[in-house]
């Protein structure tokens, strides 16, 4: 194997500052959660943005959270045919085996994987409507909530709505999981659906009795 290379330098050094530090002050703690294995309260299923810091929205600490990042932050419905589904499996280990007592699902703005879909839907995206694209048929889990903002005509807000339904729709699908579902009902497991402006800071929580979102 020959392509691998080492990791930059500038990263080997953010890591000993973090071993120097951080770890430094901390030995105990981590040292337990290797011993005692991981206890999260919640499962977030997030996007893979660089821009959206999940652990420092909510000022979490190791331990805390069980993570899964996505494009567009986007859960399938249930498929249980043998492909390879790593949301879904991230999902069952959450609900299943740890147990977790809430499930969040964290959309954000100005989200790329959104507007690609955006871009699909309006016909000016042709390199993701190929069947090899992975971004593309990833986002088709979207494509059928574009109907509900196709007639907003101001293209930001267009897209801030449909990055909303992309959580509403991530929802919906959870529920369409029997161990999900099952959980939810048993009063075990708790949903929520959060967005969160990156620019101002802020964070909305979808009301499904309003349907609609609104400031935390």
């Amino acid at each position: 194997m020959n392509f691998a290379k080492p990791l930059p330098n500038y990263l080997v050094k953010r890591y000993h500052g973090w071993k120097a530090t951080t770890y430094s002050e901390n030995q105990v703690w981590y040292r337990r959660l290797a011993t005692e294995g991981q206890r999260p309260r919640a499962m977030v299923i997030s996007c893979c943005d660089s821009r959206v810091h999940v652990t420092s929205i909510f000022g979490a600490d190791q331990g805390e959270f069980f993570i899964h990042r996505n494009i567009a932050n986007l859960v399938p419905p249930y498929a249980p045919d043998g492909d390879h589904h790593g949301t879904s499996a991230a999902i069952e280990y959450a609900v299943t085996a740890l147990k977790v007592a809430h499930l969040i699902v964290l959309g954000h703005s100005q989200c790329g994987g959104v507007q690609g879909c955006i871009d699909m839907c309006k016909g000016q995206a042709p390199q993701l409507e190929a069947k090899e694209s992975f971004v593309g048929r990833w986002m088709d889990i979207l494509k059928p909530k574009f109907d509900l903002v196709a007639d907003v005509e101001d293209s930001t807000d267009q897209a801030r709505q449909l990055e909303r339904q992309a959580v509403v729709a991530s929802l919906e699908n959870l529920m369409t999981f029997p161990f999900v579902s099952s959980a939810v009902e048993a009063g075990s497991l708790s949903l929520h659906g959060l967005w969160t402006d990156i620019g101002e800071g802020g964070l909305q929580c979808y009301d499904p009795k309003e349907g609609k979102f609104s400031e935390v």
